[in-house]
């Protein structure tokens, strides 16, 4: 089974829509980093579904944190910076998007991660 995982800082008190707009760019760069590196895992898991899971951080640590132990397992990933057009400050990190993937690599990073 594969998935993709989302993760957002939920610190930043986004709008419903920021939130959802800031999930899929994390989820579109994460696609595309993963087909340069995991073909397999792609086509997986778009014959499966396309399973999504978003997730919380509470801060910008935690994001950082998130994304350097997805970057150690070699996961395909994404680290989203905000343009600071609307509700936030330019250069803000949002979010990271995992994968896809098979669950079980994900697994070992999103572990101790509530959903969103």
């Amino acid at each position: 089974m594969y998935e993709q995982a989302i993760v957002i800082r939920n610190d930043l008190k986004m709008g419903k829509g920021k939130m959802a707009a800031q999930a899929c760019h994390a989820s579109i760069q994460a696609f595309l980093h993963a087909q340069k590196i995991s073909s397999s895992a792609v086509s997986g898991w778009m014959n499966e579904g396309q399973k999504k899971v978003v997730l919380k951080v509470n801060s910008e640590k935690e994001l950082l944190e998130i994304f350097k132990n997805v970057n150690i397992e070699g996961l395909p990933c994404s680290l989203i910076r905000d343009a600071g057009r609307t509700q936030i400050e330019p250069g803000s990190l949002t979010a990271v998007g995992i994968g896809p993937e098979k669950e079980e690599k994900i697994s070992k990073v999103k572990k101790d991660l509530k959903l969103l």
